[in-house]
């Protein structure tokens, strides 16, 4: 599923292309994806000025005329891209906006685990979708006082613990594993044993990690793409995750990264670096 650092990068692609345009035509190829499509929702969707694109957590946000608002979620393993009518269609393109420009926007979900909603504008932080989002972790905030308040008592895994989208929106397994290698922390340790000073050392890995993934324009991982097609390209630089039993980058552990279990999701980490 994309994290943070892919929706920020489809979100800033997707700007470009989109904001200050107006929708001509509204194509919506089935009914649903992981849930039903609104009622009407291709009538509301034609015609409509687009203005600013912003992210909440996992999702993103489109203005729509003076009061509605198109909430987008990538699922599992969809994609969204905003290109010219020469493209080809593809399968799975179940959603195709054209602007008036020109531009053709596609939003393909081969397993259908995204989401496309409509809501007014002010009705934004009562959806059931994000009414229980923590804080952001690159706005002002989020740092360690923040974590160990949250992290005060709690008898999971910090790396559960930091999966947990009520405590902070947006991140998921792998900036999750590096930001763990960056901090020195292991995902094993127990969310309330950490004291104050590795816990600002994780907050501002996790700021780091996700801040240069952005740049990279995020990482692919089977289907991910930028919003103009394009790869990003920070799995070239992961120190741990997906590289079991390879060196530990600056390490000379004699195991390399391991792997293990953790919720059911693989957790990679240097058992030597990571206390």
């Amino acid at each position: 599923m994309p994290e943070l650092p892919e929706v920020e990068t489809v979100r800033r692609g997707l700007s470009l292309k989109m904001s200050g345009r107006r929708i001509v035509r509204a194509e919506l190829r089935r009914a649903d994806l992981r849930r039903p499509f609104p009622p009407a929702l291709a009538e509301r969707l034609a015609g409509a000025s687009i203005g600013a694109l912003t992210r909440r957590g996992k999702y993103i946000l489109i203005e729509l005329d003076a009061d509605g608002l198109l909430l987008l979620h990538l699922g599992m393993s969809g994609r969204i891209t905003a290109g010219d009518a020469s493209q080809p269609e593809a399968r799975h393109d179940h959603v195709v906006l054209t602007l008036d420009d020109g531009t053709v926007v596609r939003f393909n979900d081969a397993r259908r685990f995204g989401t496309l909603d409509y809501l007014r504008r002010g009705e934004a932080d009562r959806h059931p979708l994000l009414a229980g989002l923590g804080p952001e972790p690159l706005e002002a905030g989020f740092d360690g006082a923040y974590l160990a308040g949250k992290f005060a008592g709690k008898l999971t895994s910090v790396k559960a613990a930091l999966l947990d989208q009520r405590i902070v929106a947006g991140l998921g397994n792998i900036y999750v594993c590096e930001a763990l290698y960056r901090a020195g922390l292991s995902p094993r340790r127990l969310a309330g044993s950490i004291g104050r000073i590795r816990l600002a050392r994780l907050a501002a890995a996790v700021r780091t990690v996700l801040g240069e993934a952005i740049e990279a324009g995020g990482s692919s991982l089977r289907d991910y793409v930028q919003a103009d097609g394009e790869l990003g390209y920070f799995q070239h630089r992961w120190a741990v995750y997906g590289r079991e039993g390879e060196p530990c980058p600056g390490c000379n552990c004699a195991e390399g990264v391991r792997r293990i279990t953790q919720g059911g999701r693989s957790t990679f980490y240097c058992a030597k670096r990571q206390r």
